[in-house]
């Protein structure tokens, strides 16, 4: 393969364990570091994508060479950043998320505390959440399903206890 062909493939197709190095384009470790032209302006912008995934996880500027037209190139220390800082993001962002779809609250019973959680369900042809409770040793005490839009907070879960668990209207 040429190294034109090489720079115009795909990363996402990317399924072979071959490492490619070169100076605007870097494919190790199920990561693809690519150089490009910054759409935004006259500079030049790196993006970094983990094999498999559709978009990149990261997209940001670089830093131009010594001739001040073309970019620096990339070698194994630049590399080796953009993947833990990519890593990162994915992190970060997966970690948002489950924030957003994994509610807890723990209310104080009469039989004890109990961990109440709503778990959303993000179905495009079905969205619903799952609210459970659980003893204080994890043993699950109920679950019915609620809309997606749910509120979990103190009182609902209070209400929702001395109600006997019954789904909520």
């Amino acid at each position: 393969m040429t190294a034109s062909e090489q720079n115009d493939r795909d990363p996402k197709d990317n399924t072979e364990a071959e490492a490619v190095r070169q100076a605007r384009l870097w494919i190790d470790n199920g990561w693809t570091a690519r150089v490009v032209k910054n759409e935004d302006d006259d500079g030049w912008a790196v993006e970094m994508i983990r094999h498999g995934e559709p978009e990149p996880a990261l997209v940001g500027p670089w830093t131009m060479g010594r001739d001040k037209k073309n970019p620096k190139p990339l070698d194994v220390s630049a590399f080796n950043t953009l993947v833990k800082t990519a890593a990162e993001v994915i992190r970060r962002h997966e970690q948002h998320l489950h924030a957003l779809h994994h509610k807890n609250v723990v209310v104080a019973a009469p039989a004890g505390r109990i961990n109440v959680t709503l778990d959303i369900v993000p179905d495009e042809d079905d969205p619903h959440a799952l609210l459970a409770a659980h003893d204080a040793f994890g043993v699950r005490l109920a679950q019915v399903r609620v809309g997606a839009g749910f509120k979990l907070n103190a009182t609902s879960a209070g209400a929702w206890i001395a109600d006997d668990f019954r789904r909520p209207g």
